[in-house]
């Protein structure tokens, strides 16, 4: 049990123990984000009557990821003359690193996590938003239009869609009465939130597309207008590390959006024999594929579309359904 770990004396041993598991995580992540890569090729490839990739690793492709992957880890690491050097060096760092500690309060399933704080929703909602800063970072440190420009699009788009997403899990925090996300999942044993919370569900499900910059919401990496956004200027290892922050969120986002609305690692009553971890990433495969299917379907949103979509349909819409939910609270579960 994590908390056994977690709340023992602690001891060498357990440091030891701990930072294991932690490695280990971190590997499973860097495998979902390796073969999440190539499922995502492969599903808009079946959706747009593309083979998709199918030459490294056999006729599935299961090593193209990984060569491409090598490939970017030996290219030349470059830094432009005029760039802010120490800052250039950093920004993938900023970026990257509350991608992979946001996921220390999520509960995998009511025996793994790694810390289960009061506030665990808070939590990841505020370090989550310090990946901004490392995004920002990167656009000036580059010291380029195009960079800068994509930089400030990030930052304006974060902003913008974090308050509807802030907001729409406002509804669950009511309707549990608690931050802590192991009792959000207790909340929804007998109902999914998803059921109780539809309104809230889809502008969750929207705004963290835009969190995630991912189509229809990819304005900072537009490649049409900004040539590569915020990283044009970056290139090998560095370059991936922006790309790794982008889908280890979507390995949290995905993750999270189980935990508050989907019921965790809780399945349905008479299907009982099927262990929770096994529930818990049938869910998450539901979520990953229709962010891809998002990816797959719709256009690119203008700037212009986009701003005005996040402040006058999604933050209306989500200030309505906490009024809602509020006055349903009051008058039926007094």
């Amino acid at each position: 049990m994590m908390e056994d770990l977690l709340y023992s004396q602690p001891t060498m041993w357990n440091f030891l123990a701990f930072f294991a598991l932690a490695l280990l995580f971190l590997f499973v992540v860097l495998g979902f984000v390796t073969y999440g890569i190539l499922a995502e090729r492969k599903v808009m490839g079946f959706m747009q009557g593309r083979i998709g990739p199918n030459q490294v690793g056999g006729r599935w492709g299961l090593l193209q990821t990984v060569s491409d992957v090598l490939k970017l880890l030996l290219k030349e690491d470059t830094i432009p003359k005029l760039a802010d050097r120490p800052l250039f060096i950093l920004a993938p760092v900023i970026a990257f690193a509350p991608a992979f500690l946001v996921l220390a309060v999520i509960p995998f399933t009511d025996a793994f996590q790694f810390a289960d704080i009061g506030v665990g929703l808070l939590y990841y909602i505020a370090i989550s938003g310090l990946t901004t800063v490392g995004v920002v970072a990167g656009g000036w440190a580059s010291n380029n239009k195009y960079s800068l420009l994509g930089g400030m699009r990030a930052a304006a788009q974060m902003i913008s869609y974090e308050i509807p997403l802030v907001m729409s899990v406002i509804g669950v925090v009511l309707l549990t009465g608690s931050l802590n996300l192991n009792e959000i999942v207790a909340g929804q044993e007998k109902v999914w939130y998803v059921f109780l919370q539809p309104i809230g569900f889809i502008i969750f499900l929207i705004a963290s597309t835009a969190e995630l910059n991912r189509t229809p919401f990819d304005l900072p990496e537009a490649e049409s207008e900004l040539v590569a956004g915020y990283h044009v200027e970056y290139s090998g290892f560095r370059w991936a590390f922006f790309m790794l922050s982008e889908y280890v969120y979507f390995f949290a986002m995905a993750s999270l959006t189980t935990v508050l609305f989907l019921g965790g690692w809780h399945g349905v009553p008479f299907l009982g024999f099927i262990p929770g971890a096994v529930w818990f990433a049938l869910k998450f495969s539901l979520i990953v594929f229709t962010l891809i299917w998002f990816r797959v379907t719709f256009p690119r949103l203008r700037a212009d579309q986009l701003m005005e979509f996040g402040w006058k349909v999604l933050l209306p819409a989500a200030l309505a359904n906490i009024f809602i939910t509020a006055l349903v609270k009051e008058l039926f579960f007094r």
